[in-house]
């Protein structure tokens, strides 16, 4: 009955919410509307401000660039020859070719000379059918500004040529007297090629707010509001545009910021609207205006709208979900609640078996760290054994190499004293000299055998392969005398140096040595080879006997502890295993193999050192 009324009136509780976000996103949205539309329509005419200013810097940048034009073509003087003398044929055709070379030198359009009636004396266009020669333009204010203030500008649409243009005009002196007038004329149609590639619309109105200049060719001599009587009346006087052809455009303007309007254009597609951006060229009186759409902005407010919507419905419904999980919730708590009851139960029953687990298991870490112990050190003694056996072994052969140096060193020393006696001083010298070399040699053995016998350090670092290499021979030589044994060894100019114990490693190798005589011990003549090889980062040395070779199962238990295939009593099966976790320990290897012209190869390989002298290595050990 509990769980049914849970689910009940959670059910209800995420209904009732749904409705609320659904009418609150629904009353948001009427809300935010006009003010999101506001707000990107001014982002939208903020962004094209730039275009405003790029606008209006080249339309005054090319007025003001033709402004003084007039005023120097003035100070030509022929052209006051030809006001003066207007009849010249000989005069005027070279002024009108004259005139037409600067029109073509400085880009401009039309220029022209007038008299003081405003008769065309010469022109740029003389060649045309719409040449301006013998034609009157004394009713533009150009010219009779020109005359009156020393100055005239205007702009029209040529009765004569139909363009569209700017007119500059200055005039000509002759001495302190004006004789005419000079004018230049620039189109501006290059602008509007230019703004027709812009996705706006960008119109240039006069101060009777008709439009002038547009990318909108359907605009041309449109007004954006009523014309009065006296403008009309001056537009007609002035013949600056064809009074047929102005129109009023439908318009609505509305403020949206300071500095931005929205406006409303009525046309016969519809009605199009536009956000303004207004700047001024004060020296022509034109307003610039840049009329940006304003769908895209409407729409991406829209956009904006409709995923805060979306936003709003998906928390929603992430809130009915959630509601509708907690009353689930609320009912699996409860069974949890059951259920950890029962499992403490179960817990509380094995938890004493598990402490008795862990005790048991204290136990048997701490037997096997003892057992660990008592192995390390019980390999470090049979290591110390087998180094004591290697010795006992090589005793034979060390007692008769002493045995040599000390009858040498008897009879060096009796011939000796003969020679004292008999007052030859020089070859009792020479005699004691021997002496000394014997005892050097006697106890460079001795070293060798108290270094090889003296228990190691477990420090590992650099040390000189080679060098450790000609300690175990020197070591060995005794016995590989003794058995006759033949040495192939090719010793490297250069010293190796390897990681590694120096007197761990020199073991190791003893050990190959004479493990390599006693696989040749039913052999005349044994051999030896010993190969010392670089390959890249590691280094590897190479023992080679001419015995048998090992079997398959030898091979498999070469280096286990305690396995030999000596005879009886002639060794104890540690010195392989032995000195397999002695490499092993240098970050090593050492391993065996058949060579296929017969015997057998045990090669120990191991990582270079970095670049320490020989004597370092040394002297951590």
């Amino acid at each position: 009955m509990t769980r049914r009324l849970t689910r009940t009136l959670g059910k209800s509780l995420a209904l009732r919410s749904l409705v609320v976000i659904v009418a609150l996103a629904v009353g948001l949205s009427l809300a935010a509307l006009p003010r999101l539309e506001r707000y990107f329509l001014t982002q939208a005419a903020a962004r094209e401000e730039a275009t405003l200013r790029l606008a209006t810097e080249s339309l005054r940048g090319a007025l003001s660039r033709t402004e003084v034009l007039p005023g120097l073509l003035a100070e030509r003087p022929i052209l006051a020859r030809i006001l003066r003398d207007p009849d010249n044929q000989g005069l005027v055709p070279y002024a009108n070719e004259q005139l037409r070379q600067t029109s073509l030198t400085l880009d401009v359009a039309d220029i022209w000379v007038m008299d003081t009636e405003g008769l065309t004396i010469a022109a740029s266009n003389y060649r045309r059918e719409t040449s301006f020669v013998g034609r009157r333009f004394d009713y533009r204010p150009y010219f009779t500004q020109a005359l009156s203030e020393g100055r005239g500008r205007f702009h029209a649409l040529g009765t004569t040529s139909g363009q569209r243009g700017y007119y500059f005009a200055a005039p000509i002196l002759d001495g302190t007297e004006i004789v005419g007038v000079v004018a230049v004329k620039i189109l501006l149609d290059a602008f509007e090629t230019t703004w027709r590639d812009s996705p706006n619309t960008i119109v240039v109105t006069d101060p009777a707010n008709v439009i002038f200049l547009s990318d909108r060719v359907d605009w041309h001599f449109s007004s954006l509001g009523p014309l009065p009587e006296a403008a009309l009346d001056t537009i007609a006087d002035t013949r600056q545009y064809p009074l047929d052809q102005l129109r009023l455009l439908q318009t609505e303007r509305e403020a949206l910021v300071p500095g931005h309007d929205l406006l409303r254009v009525r046309g016969a597609d519809g009605v199009e609207e536009f956000v303004t951006n207004t700047g001024l060229i004060a020296a022509a009186g034109w307003r610039v205006s840049v009329l940006t759409p304003t769908r895209p902005a409407l729409i991406q407010a829209r956009q904006t709208l409709a995923l805060v919507v979306l936003l709003l419905l998906f928390a929603g419904l992430v809130a009915v979900l959630f509601l509708q999980r907690r009353a689930r919730l609320v009912e699996r708590l409860e069974q949890q609640r059951q259920h950890r009851e029962q499992l403490e139960r179960r817990v509380a029953e094995r938890t004493a078996d598990l402490n008795a687990a862990n005790t048991q298991l204290v136990q048997e870490v701490e037997e096997r760290k003892v057992t660990e112990r008592r192995l390390r050190q019980t390999q470090s003694e049979l290591v110390q054994a087998g180094k004591l056996a290697a010795l006992g072994q090589m005793s034979a052969a060390l007692s008769h190499e002493f045995n040599q140096p000390l009858a040498a060193v008897k009879a060096y020393a009796e011939n000796a004293a003969t020679f004292l006696d008999r007052d030859r001083t020089e070859d009792a010298r020479k005699n004691i000299g021997l002496i000394s070399q014997m005892a050097d040699r006697m106890a460079s053995i001795s070293k060798h055998l108290r270094n090889f016998a003296r228990r190691p350090q477990d420090k590992i670092g650099p040390i000189p392969l080679l060098a450790v290499l000609d300690d175990a021979l020197e070591l060995m030589a005794p016995k590989l005398k003794a058995a006759g044994a033949e040495l192939h060894y090719t010793r490297p100019e250069a010293e190796l140096e390897v990681m590694g114990g120096r007197v761990r490693l020199q073991q190791v190798l003893v050990n190959l040595l004479s493990n390599a005589l006693d696989a040749m011990e039913r052999l005349d003549a044994p051999q030896i080879e010993i190969t010392v090889l670089t390959e890249g980062s590691r280094r590897r040395v190479e023992v080679r006997d001419r015995g048998p070779g090992l079997t398959e199962e030898t091979l498999a238990h070469l280096f286990d502890p305690f396995f030999t295939t000596k005879s009886p009593g002639k060794g104890l099966g540690l010195g392989l295993s032995i000195s397999y976790n002695i490499v092993r320990d240098f970050g090593g290897t050492l391993a065996a193999r058949n060579h296929p012209e017969g015997g057998a190869v045990f090669s120990v390989d191991l990582a270079a050192s970095d670049a320490r002298t020989s004597s370092e290595a040394v002297a951590a050990q």
